[in-house]
């Protein structure tokens, strides 16, 4: 196992018995309009692993990764995530990182520096680019579990939902 893949672990095994904690009232209530609930959020983040997947797979295979964003807030509401049960999207949040997590755990060392390109973003490594999932997962947890302290996601964008 990698320490990324440590670190995924990690935060899912911490994470989970908080985000089990809320009710499912509170999850999906919006904080105003234009602004995702906290069921949504967790959506955001399932879909964030989905496509994150395929990234962390084709770099490792093709050595490389050039590819688009995703139009995030168009898969939250595909994904149905408002009326979906809490305890449901939890169950998925957490297997679809664990499995990540064992994808992750498996990626041969020297795949790691595969060059990795996703949208209009700069070229970065794969190492860099499963931190930065990993960033961003935990920067979406702490806003869902109402963290005073929230993770600094650098590429977070200021609009009406969170990146």
């Amino acid at each position: 196992m990698t320490s990324l893949s440590i670190r995924l672990q990690n935060a899912i095994a911490a994470e989970e018995p908080l985000l089990r904690a809320i009710s499912d009232h509170s999850a999906q209530t919006k904080p105003a309009p234009g602004k995702w609930s906290k069921k949504e959020e967790l959506g955001h983040l399932i879909d964030s692993a989905v496509n994150n997947r395929v990234r962390f797979v084709k770099a490792t295979l093709e050595g490389h990764y050039t590819g688009p964003g995703y139009q995030q807030d168009v898969w939250v509401e595909l994904g149905g995530y408002a009326d979906t049960p809490w305890t449901r999207i939890i169950n998925l949040w957490k297997m679809s990182n664990e499995a990540l997590a064992g994808l992750v755990g498996r990626i041969p060392a020297e795949k790691l520096s595969a060059p990795c390109q996703v949208g209009n973003d700069g070229p970065v490594t794969l190492e860099f680019l499963i931190d930065d999932y990993i960033l961003h997962m935990q920067h979406h947890l702490d806003h869902i579990l109402s963290r005073e302290n929230i993770t600094a996601y650098p590429r977070a964008k200021t609009s009406a939902t969170p990146d």
